[in-house]
């Protein structure tokens, strides 16, 4: 929460960088921090103002990153703390702010406070972590189960006779957040990455810092079961104390950007978050629309998402949140399969109108966009044949989980091609040389091999890219009002297959209509919008929209913006 009351975040678009996956500077097959310096030309010629790194700390890498050892150090694999600062100088000098991953709702065991902290009860890190005595049958404090969906989130340690909380992987213990020391082991942390220049934080799984602390079972779920951590770990009771003193004790001394990451949380609890007079954070990341397609088993499904259900979720936000907090808008991250595979259609014929008109949909509405790296080119999922191929824990425990409920191996692939974190993780998309000009040596993970096709560079020497349409939706953030401050309102909510609304602000209104199907669609402008008159400001397809009186006549995924003076 900014101290000066600028908010220049409301007015910025980030754009996430997955260090691992971006550019490798050494050939080494793992991307670094000069990979990441090296390309900050082209995301100032794209428009964004905000890089989010994904972690870069010392981490034994369980979870990519998440898992972290030392909060002051950085990882070797992506360079040395002189080339943190040179490549953060570098993106200043360019006017591109960084905001880090604050990862404390976990830590790696290798971390010393969890080694010290195993071996008694009775020494200073031994409450910095949640332990628990078994029950009465030596068995675990609970029924919860991983996240990660590998079975009881409770692991027993013979030294002190009890067990430790870990919500995600079993190598990463959950931190104690009752503990005041402990909180003030994390505000230091902070300042000293604030003291060192960065302009904010995306919070990772804030919203599971405070447990409920009875620690119940989990009704009619057996041992273990994949979810269950979720009853009475998200939004738990101390959570905005903790909040508000981490932003009385630190975020408001500086102007910063910060975002948490709130799972499992509804709107009503969001703006408990990012109320500005509660002083706590500036945005949220909140999934509903990301669990549109959700199935029998969450999210590893291959269900098509309902445009109802999508337009019903995103509205519900603009609404609710509209005057009261602050929203964050993204189709595209680390933890989720490509928007464009998703939500779009990414064959040959359609993929690049398809990601334009879903950047359109985006970026119209209220809050701040974050464009996750390569949605800008339009990549896609990347299909393995093999599970041995992937390389995200998660997608290897399901697979486990799956095969052990003797489910056919081609519906797991299929699960796992559908929605495997490692869709968003393989290597950025450069060039046509091997390896999609990411790196000379065999990369962390496979890339994707529609390289040839999609890449930067041919997408800069193509005037109706992907890339330059995100470059102009960038620019109307800057240039409209309306785009930042707007009134937002649906257009026809019950359009089966469009989605259309306008944002209003001081005499201007912007109407945005966005068609997600693929095939020639009519759709009927309201009579109390007139535009005879109105100006086209962006499109995705080079020809003007067909009409009839109120009517148009939308080619497959065709958006279209007009300016309504």
């Amino acid at each position: 929460m900014s101290n000066t009351g600028s908010e220049w975040w409301k007015k910025a678009v980030v754009y996430q960088i997955y260090p691992q996956s971006f550019k490798d500077s050494n050939n080494d097959g793992v991307g670094d921090l000069n990979g990441i310096r090296e390309k900050l030309p082209y995301l100032k010629d794209l428009g964004i103002d905000v890089i989010w790194l994904n972690p870069i700390y010392q981490s034994p890498m369980v979870d990519n990153g998440y898992d972290i050892s030392d909060y002051y150090a950085i990882n070797p694999e992506f360079g040395t703390m002189e080339d943190f600062d040179a490549m953060m100088a570098e993106a200043h000098a360019l006017e591109i702010k960084i905001i880090m991953d604050l990862v404390v709702c976990a830590a790696s065991s290798e971390h010393h406070w969890f080694k010290e902290s195993k071996k008694s009860r009775d020494n200073k890190y031994s409450d910095y972590f949640i332990w628990k005595d078994p029950k009465e049958d030596g068995s675990a404090p609970n029924n919860w189960g991983s996240i990660f969906g590998k079975g009881s989130c409770w692991e027993y340690v013979e030294e002190r006779g009890q067990y430790y909380l870990h919500l995600f992987a079993t190598e990463m213990p959950d931190l104690n957040w009752a503990n005041p020391e402990l909180r003030q082991e994390v505000y230091k942390n902070m300042r000293f990455w604030l003291d060192k220049g960065i302009d904010g934080f995306r919070l990772d799984s804030i919203s599971l810092i405070s447990k409920n602390e009875d620690f119940p079972d989990t009704p009619d779920v057996p041992v273990g079961e994949f979810g269950s951590p979720y009853y009475g770990a998200s939004n738990g009771p101390h959570v905005h104390d903790y909040l508000q003193e981490m932003n009385r004790e630190v975020l408001s001394q500086y102007d910063v950007m910060t975002v948490g990451e709130a799972t499992r949380t509804p709107v009503d609890k969001a703006i408990l978050y990012c109320d500005p007079e509660r002083n706590e954070l500036d945005m949220i990341f909140q999934f509903d629309h990301m669990h549109v397609d959700y199935g029998q088993y969450g999210r590893y499904s291959d269900l098509r998402f309902k445009l109802s259900d999508l337009k019903a979720s995103m509205v519900e936000w603009q609404t609710a949140l509209n005057g009261r907090g602050w929203n964050s808008l993204y189709w595209d991250n680390h933890d989720q399969p490509r928007a464009v595979s998703r939500f779009g259609n990414d064959s040959k014929e359609f993929r690049e109108v398809s990601a334009k008109m879903l950047a359109t949909i985006l970026h119209f509405q209220q809050g701040t966009p974050f464009v996750f790296q390569g949605e800008e080119i339009g990549m896609t999922n990347v299909k393995f044949d093999k599970v041995e191929q992937y390389r995200d824990l998660e997608a290897h425990n399901m697979y486990n989980k799956f095969s052990a409920m003797n489910l056919p191996e081609e519906e797991i692939m299929t699960y796992l091609n559908y929605k495997s974190r490692d869709n968003a993780r393989t290597p950025m998309q450069w060039n046509t040389e091997a390896n999609g000009g990411f790196s000379e040596a065999t990369p962390w993970i496979q890339s994707n091999p529609n390289y040839a096709e999609i890449n930067v560079e041919e997408a800069l020497a193509n005037s109706d890219s992907v890339y330059y349409y995100y470059q102009k939706l960038i620019a109307l953030r800057k240039e409209l009002p309306a785009i930042v401050e707007g009134q937002f309102e649906m257009v026809n909510a019950e359009d089966s297959d469009v989605f259309s609304y306008t944002r209003e602000y001081e005499g201007e209104k912007i109407l945005v209509i966005g068609s997600f199907s693929d095939n020639k669609i009519s759709f009927e402008i309201p009579s109390k919008l007139n535009i005879e008159n109105a100006e086209k400001i962006i499109g995705n397809y080079n020809e003007e929209v067909t009409s009839k009186e109120n009517t148009l006549y939308l080619r497959p995924y065709e958006a279209v913006a007009y300016l309504i003076k």
